[in-house]
């Protein structure tokens, strides 16, 4: 089945497949998927703990738990086109004792939308919602763009929201999820990692719930980024930096809760806050932090925010590079807005002056 959800050019005449082009020898190896990433750290998590289990909707190798399912048949299962039997089933394992972790696309993971409310989070079970496809995705077009999960979930009680910067974080992330006792949210991209280190021998750590970290430090502004937001925000700085900008980066690493001292902390210290998230800003990540910082009385003083995220429209068909250019999510575009908003000519615009 899974074979013609997505079938490749194919001859009319004797049916072979066409032909691929040949690698280049020369070219460096290129960086593991998340979705690689995330398939090969399950069957790690099932080995230390037997009660982990991995659950799809056909999206056997989309997902990655096709590694699980060689590796550990017996704690993967696919109850097909079904996500809302994906979440009741998880729901049903996790009040058992099980840990299940559910992977399904993020686009997709709407479908289950009321069990997520009334069969996981208001009964407090300890499940893992693992969304691949979180952002632009590229070739798939408009229907399988994950923009919508930070809203569609942020305002349910009992449910943690966490994105990866990079492969890295996300296996210390799919281990915090699946120790976290609750309804644990993990949204990570489509495609290639950034090319960092993997957890070596000592394993993942679990991180701390609802706290950032700070990745680079500088003035005026403060870039605070979501999942992939933080490799645009550090884009970003880079650009700045030409221009004689130098701006703060932190990764905000959950979108509920929000680490509230991190954020007060750049507001104190900075003119201007940039909030990044390959989302939709109504109900977002930015949202989050604004409505955060009010519901806890940050001082904003003289700091602006600025969030930076998904047009409200559909976006259409194309290569997520070409996508991202396309809405201005990229760090020279990010940049480009810090310096409207600080009255700074910056990148194309500076060259040009």
């Amino acid at each position: 089945m899974e074979t013609w959800h997505a079938a490749k050019p194919g001859s009319i005449v004797h049916g072979a497949p066409a032909p691929k082009a040949a690698p280049d020898p020369d070219a460096p190896p290129k960086p593991p998927t998340y979705t690689q990433v995330f398939g090969e750290r399950m069957i790690e998590e099932v080995r230390a703990d037997r009660r982990v289990v991995g659950i799809t909707a056909a999206m056997n190798t989309g997902t990655g738990l096709n590694l699980l399912q060689v590796a550990e048949p017996e704690h993967y299962f696919d109850v097909g086109i079904a996500e809302q039997q994906a979440l009741l089933f998880a729901s049903g394992l996790a009040l058992e004792g099980l840990k299940p972790v559910a992977a399904i696309y993020s686009t997709f993971l709407q479908r289950a939308y009321d069990q997520i409310v009334h069969d996981v989070c208001l009964q407090e079970l300890d499940v893992v919602l693992a969304m691949d496809r979180a952002g632009l995705v590229g070739d798939d077009g408009p229907t399988h763009h994950g923009v919508f999960d930070i809203a569609y979930l942020r305002h349910l009680p009992n449910i943690v929201l966490a994105a990866p910067r990079d492969e890295s974080q996300l296996v210390h992330l799919l281990h915090t999820g699946i120790q976290h006792p609750g309804t644990f949210a993990l949204r990570y991209p489509r495609g290639e990692g950034t090319g960092v280190p993997l957890p070596g021998a000592e394993g993942p750590r679990e991180l701390p719930i609802g706290k950032g970290e700070v990745l680079r430090q500088g003035d005026r502004v403060a870039i605070l980024g979501y999942g992939s937001g933080v490799g645009v925000g550090l884009e970003a700085a880079a650009v700045l930096s030409e221009a004689g900008i130098e701006a703060t980066v932190a990764d905000a690493r959950y979108a509920k809760p929000i680490d509230v001292e991190l954020v007060r902390d750049l507001a104190q210290h900075h003119e201007l806050l940039v909030t990044v998230e390959e989302g939709v800003l109504q109900g977002g990540f930015g949202s989050a932090v604004w409505e955060a910082g009010d519901e806890h009385g940050v001082d904003w003083g003289s700091c602006r925010i600025l969030r930076v995220g998904m047009p409200d429209r559909y976006v259409t068909h194309g290569a997520p590079k070409l996508l991202h250019a396309e809405v201005g999510f990229t760090g020279a575009d990010v940049a480009a807005r810090i310096g409207v908003a600080l009255g700074v000519p910056v990148g194309a615009s500076a060259a040009g002056d």
